[in-house]
């Protein structure tokens, strides 16, 4: 696996740069497998691929504090973004005999990788919750998603490091659709942060999943592309 450590200027471009790697491997003769990190230098709101934006988000909020909304080619729930987040991505080739052949699976053998990396960081209590989401026993701190295509699928979530948690409860709408174990609690009282610094978490996923060479030759063409495309067009970002 080859891993990738870049923070592009713009949200539209962090996350065409996700989809584009996985493009990208679909299409190539390569069987190589990429972890990716960055770490959002603003605040943004990112929609899941179908999520409705009237219900997830508080918008005349998101306007009166110039938080723009996007929206991301992966499932799962609307996320606020920004400082004090980790993102990270994984490109994983599917073997339809294994344990990404389909969805639950997947989900259940990322995560509990991630939680074995996790462990010896913050120590026992690492719970997975939900569909897809990690814990510090019923406290939140990682959300993740997939976007699957043929050889290739895209598994990618975010770590609360040191984030702004209270302009979640400004922003963002208790979802319609919650895990039980939220219990329709608050943002407030639902998420933690981890307080770890970013190296660490970054150095304990490139172990766990052997990520020990550098990926040298991303395609920033297929990048602005997606970004004039779809990234960049309200068409996309508010379509539903």
């Amino acid at each position: 696996m080859k891993y990738l450590d870049i923070t592009f200027p713009t949200p539209q471009h962090n996350l065409a740069c996700d989809e584009a790697l996985v493009h990208w491997c679909e299409g190539s003769s390569s069987s190589d497998e990429i972890l990716r990190f960055w770490q959002p230098p603003d605040y943004f709101v990112v929609l899941g691929h179908s999520s409705k934006i009237d219900s997830d988000i508080d918008v005349p909020s998101c306007q009166a504090n110039r938080i723009p909304i996007f929206r991301r080619c992966s499932g799962g729930g609307t996320v606020l973004q920004g400082p004090g987040c980790l993102d990270y991505s994984l490109i994983l080739r599917i073997d339809h005999r294994g344990p990404l052949q389909g969805i639950s699976q997947t989900n259940s053998f990322v995560l509990e990788s991630l939680k074995r990396a996790l462990e010896p960081l913050i120590g026992p209590g690492v719970e997975i919750q939900g569909q897809s989401d990690l814990a510090f026993g019923t406290r939140k701190f990682s959300g993740n998603a997939q976007y699957r295509k043929r050889r290739f699928l895209l598994f990618h979530g975010t770590f609360l490091l040191d984030f702004d948690i209270p302009l979640m409860d400004r922003l963002l709408a208790i979802p319609s659709k919650q895990p039980p174990y939220r219990q329709n609690r608050s943002h407030g009282d639902f998420v933690t942060n981890l307080h770890l610094p970013p190296g660490r978490v970054k150095e304990a996923l490139k172990q766990a999943w052997g990520a020990a060479e550098e990926l040298k030759d991303l395609s920033l063409e297929s990048i602005e592309r997606l970004v004039r495309e779809r990234y960049g067009k309200e068409e996309w970002n508010a379509k539903f």
